[in-house]
């Protein structure tokens, strides 16, 4: 598999658990592999704001977000050697968002230094 192929399905999966975190059906820890630590701490924090603010208010719009969500399109881009910028639209039970992540290797491992969701 080529670089471009590999990133484009590494940054589809990583979207789609990102947003499975987000809707609290996929612990944060499966990604710690793939995330750097920033990027992991920055997915859990936002994961546990949502999850107070469901407690706090019993929201049902809070409950669907995240839910049922689709990597709609992924779109790969190189900037440099080893370094790429993908961005995909993620479709969910409430809206449409936008997700942009950087991936760098890193001794032949692909790893996302920046994890930016819409």
């Amino acid at each position: 598999m080529d670089d471009l192929a590999e990133v484009r399905a590494i940054a589809r999966s990583t979207v789609q658990a990102a947003m499975e975190v987000l809707a609290g059906i996929r612990p944060v820890h499966q990604l710690a592999r793939r995330l750097d630590p920033r990027c992991l701490a920055a997915l859990q924090h936002r994961a546990a704001l949502i999850r107070r603010e469901l407690n706090r208010t019993g929201n049902p719009a809070l409950a669907r977000l995240h839910r049922n969500s689709t990597v709609r399109s992924v779109r790969v881009c190189q900037v440099s050697d080893g370094v790429y910028e993908a961005s995909a639209v993620v479709l969910d039970d409430i809206r449409a968002r936008a997700v942009a992540i950087r991936l760098e290797r890193s001794k032949q491992v692909w790893r996302i230094t920046e994890l930016v969701i819409g």
